[in-house]
């Protein structure tokens, strides 16, 4: 299931009121990205880590799909 309004969702027990996601970013002050560059972390693989990535990734994307 799937809504564009929060409030249509129905309370779970215990569980905060529903906002919005635009009202979630505001209150965590959480920007638009201006550049795909604002995603790039220096250092988070090295290139052994990244071929293998990419090997995983490609192959699953040639994978039939069942």
């Amino acid at each position: 299931m799937t809504s564009s309004n929060a409030e249509d969702l129905p309370d779970w027990p215990g569980s905060a009121k529903h906002v919005s996601v635009e009202e979630l970013a505001r209150r965590q002050g959480v920007k638009p990205l201006t550049s795909a560059d604002e995603l790039v972390v220096p250092g988070l693989m090295d290139d052994e880590e990244h071929a293998a990535f990419l090997a995983d990734l490609y192959a699953s994307r040639r994978a039939e799909v069942v």
